[in-house]
């Protein structure tokens, strides 16, 4: 199995835990004298079950990504640290250049007025600029992922 495959695995596992989470919750409890809609000890078994294959994948994914390398000899979990931190200094820089690229307006003389104290342009350079470098690294991943078998 490639490990985009068991990527696409995990997501489904992942959803179905929550599924199965709201089928109990509606299962919990009922009118007395009547039945739940579903058997709650049978879901449980499958949320048992799901869980474990779930956990599973997840060792299997994680120890693919601490071998795999991208071409240029980083670990996937490398990689995918470094995308983690790139999407998050993006986002503060973008932050950043909205706060303080928003206008006053004022309608006296008396209003405070108010100014930036970072170069708008510059900031959102620097926005663009981590953006492009998430989605090159992101890319990389992805053909990656495509092409690693997971590790048993």
């Amino acid at each position: 199995m490639k490990l985009a495959e068991a990527l696409v695995l995990r997501a489904d596992y992942q959803k179905r835990l929550e599924q199965l989470k709201f089928r109990l919750i509606r299962s919990a409890k009922v009118q007395e004298g009547d039945e739940p809609a579903e058997n709650p000890v049978r879901l449980l078994d499958e949320l048992e079950d799901v869980a474990a294959r779930l956990a599973e994948l997840i060792r299997r994914i994680n120890r693919t990504n601490s071998v795999a390398t991208l071409q240029n000899g980083v670990t996937l979990t490398d990689a995918l640290a470094t995308r983690d931190v790139l999407l998050k200094r993006r986002g503060v820089y973008a932050e950043l250049a909205n706060a303080a690229a928003i206008g006053q307006e004022r309608y006296s003389r008396s209003e405070v007025k108010f100014k930036s104290t970072v170069n708008v342009s510059e900031i959102q350079g620097d926005v663009d600029k981590l953006s492009r470098e998430y989605r090159e690294l992101d890319s990389r991943l992805q053909e990656a992922n495509w092409a690693i078998e997971l590790v048993e």
